[in-house]
This record gives structure tokens, C-alpha cells and sequence, in this order.
């Protein structure tokens, strides 16, 4: 006899995803003519070819429905010299972009200056999971720099680039 799934205990998934250690990110975007953004950890590559990604980005974020009207939009690897990159970005300040620099990519999206790597994408799908959106995304412009990229692990930020190899 087959029973229902129970859904785990709030406490434990956190517990169990501060085991997870992932890399920084802030999606970009054009909102007319505001450039607007947000810092994800929840990006992952799909396929290398054609070139592939995803973002989860949840319904309720102010920046959420500027990323679905987009066409393109950036994600920027965070550097480790970006902390003030992320905390503003992780914020809900007004004008998260007020006295910092960055470029327009190809196809207009605000590409990062400091960033770690970058690219710009063409989203293709947008799907609906539970309270998030899942933006899956082509990639047409790619940047990368000899910068350490920053991660993000149990609530702290670490240096990428002085992780220790596994024997």
C-alpha cells in the first residue's frame, strides 16, 4: 500500500541546504529604461551545447516580474571583491544600481564591472515551480575574468579560487 509523501521539517531543509555550498550571482535585467537586479544562488548550467542555464527566481521579489516581461537578461559570477555587490543586491533598496559601475551588454542587459564572469541570455522558458519562477536560458554573450569567484555556504561568503583540492 502506498502511502503520501510527508514534506520534511522547515528547520531540517535548512539545515540540509547549509550543506550546499553554491556560487553568488545577481541577475540583471532592463526594465525600460531602469536597470534593475536581484542576488541568486540558485543558477546552474544546463548544457554546453547549445550553451544553457537556469535561474530560480521567487514570484514574490520586486524584481521577479521585470525578469518574465524580459527577453535577455545578465548573470553576473560574483567576485570575491563584490561583497558590497551582494549585500546591496540582496537588499530591498529602490535603486540597487545607485553609484555603481556597469556596462550594457549586447543586448542591453547591465553587465557588472568587478564580476568574476558574465553572460548575457535569451530566456526561452519560463516555468512554475511552487513559489519560484525557473528561467531557462540560452546563452548568447560570455565573459570571463582571472577573478576568484565568490561562494556562499551555511549563511557566510568564502574565497572560490582558495578552496583546498581533494586528494
Amino acid at each position: 500500500m502506498a502511502t503520501s509523501p510527508t514534506q520534511p521539517d522547515l528547520d531540517l531543509m535548512k539545515q540540509v541546504n547549509r550543506q550546499f555550498v553554491t556560487g553568488v550571482t545577481v541577475v540583471t535585467a532592463m526594465d525600460d529604461d531602469m536597470p534593475r537586479g536581484l542576488a541568486v544562488n540558485a543558477f546552474s548550467s544546463i548544457s554546453l551545447d547549445p550553451a544553457t542555464v537556469m535561474v530560480c527566481v521567487q514570484r514574490t521579489s520586486s524584481t521577479h516580474d521585470c525578469l518574465f516581461r524580459a527577453q535577455h537578461l545578465a548573470i553576473n559570477i560574483l567576485s570575491t571583491d563584490q561583497v558590497d555587490v551582494v549585500t546591496r543586491f540582496a537588499s530591498k533598496s529602490a535603486d540597487k544600481f545607485a553609484g555603481l559601475d556597469w556596462t550594457p551588454g549586447p543586448f542591453d542587459s547591465p553587465l557588472l564591472e568587478r564580476s568574476s564572469a558574465q553572460m548575457e541570455v535569451e530566456i526561452r522558458e519560463r516555468l512554475q515551480a511552487s513559489t519560484h519562477t525557473v528561467f531557462i536560458c540560452r546563452v548568447v554573450h560570455a565573459a570571463c575574468t582571472d577573478r576568484h569567484p565568490m561562494v556562499y555556504s551555511a549563511g557566510q561568503f568564502f574565497d572560490g579560487g582558495a578552496l583546498a583540492p581533494l586528494a
